[in-house]
């Protein structure tokens, strides 16, 4: 978008650099054709900074506020997997104490990792559904959150596209010659060009 908006600027730049020749000021076809032009980019300009505001209000800004879940999401899934070490460590405990001779001494503290497990257990389990249960609705929400960043995104392109057809079809019929063709009008100016080219000034050394 910036480099389309650097790209309107530039040309009404031109336009009014064009304006400010003094050929403006000896040739009035010339200064129509200045004019003409100027318009058009101004138009142009205008329609180009429209769809700019659309695009970022429709579509930059929605899809900045869709990045802002992540940092939650990761967290979240950061959160599940330190329960996850959690758990396994005092699970291997569990198991590592069942191995073991049933002694007294041993079953006390099988009964004490137990306990221990349990709401490390609970506590992962609850975080683990959490995430099942809701990261597929986040996985299929994106299409419904961006189609119509979508849909404003193709409508602001076909109007800024409709209209730019317009203004250059409109600065055409003012600027072109009937009864010329492309072709004829690249001979003419080869022609000027060549001109300008035996002018002893433009001379190559």
């Amino acid at each position: 978008m910036e480099n389309c908006s650097t790209m309107s600027k530039s040309a009404v730049k031109i336009s009014l650099d064009l304006l400010s020749n003094p050929l403006c000021e000896q040739d009035q076809d010339f200064l129509n054709m200045v004019t003409a032009l100027d318009t058009a980019m101004k138009r142009m300009d205008a329609f180009n900074q429209e769809k700019v505001n659309q695009i970022q209000k429709t579509v930059i800004e929605p899809l900045k506020k869709f990045g802002s879940v992540f940092p939650s999401l990761n967290m979240a899934v950061k959160r599940r997997e330190q329960a996850l070490q959690d758990y396994r460590r005092l699970q291997a405990k569990v198991e590592k104490y069942e191995e073991k001779e049933k002694t007294g001494p041993v079953l006390a503290k099988l009964h004490q990792a137990r306990e221990e497990l349990r709401p490390v257990r609970d506590d992962f389990e609850a975080k683990n559904k959490q995430l099942l249960d809701e990261m597929p609705r986040f996985y299929n929400s994106r299409l419904d959150y961006f189609q119509p960043s979508f849909e404003s995104l193709i409508r602001a392109q076909v109007v800024y596209y409709s209209e730019m057809h317009k203004i250059f079809g409109d600065l055409t019929q003012q600027l072109d010659q009937p009864g010329h063709t492309d072709e004829q009008r690249e001979r003419e100016n080869e022609a000027r060009l060549s001109e300008l080219r035996a002018l002893s000034i433009v001379a190559d050394d």
